[in-house]
């Protein structure tokens, strides 16, 4: 099991930038995957970003080349930097892991981003 502490959401206008942090309990090159979610009120979450212990990175393609996702080993922190922002990013955004490739999802507390002027 993996404990998730997401931080850095809020209001911005449209074009503007911000990052997403997901803090984890345990060495994050020691978890099987990582990666970033989406959601609005009556869909489903939708994936964002993801990473794996290799560094292997897929990213939807409502978001690519917009957004990037990054680690950094010393923090035990993964990153979800997103440039660009639309209306349409609009959503709680939340952190997930999968420590094993049988583990269940760990899931963040979530952090609201919103894109509007």
């Amino acid at each position: 099991q993996v404990q998730l502490v997401e931080s850095g959401g809020g209001l911005v206008q449209p074009g503007g930038s911000l990052r997403l942090s997901c803090a984890a309990s345990r060495s994050i090159f020691s978890i099987y995957a990582m990666g970033w979610y989406r959601q609005t009120p009556g869909k489903q979450r939708e994936l964002v970003a993801h990473i794996n212990s290799g560094g292997i990175i897929d990213y939807a393609d409502s978001v690519k080349g917009r957004f990037t996702i990054s680690r950094d080993g010393a923090k035990n922190t993964v990153y979800l930097q997103m440039n660009s922002l639309k209306p349409e990013d609009t959503a709680v955004y939340y952190c997930n892991a999968r420590a094993t490739i049988t583990s269940r999802d760990d899931w963040g507390q979530g952090t609201q981003v919103t894109v509007s002027s």
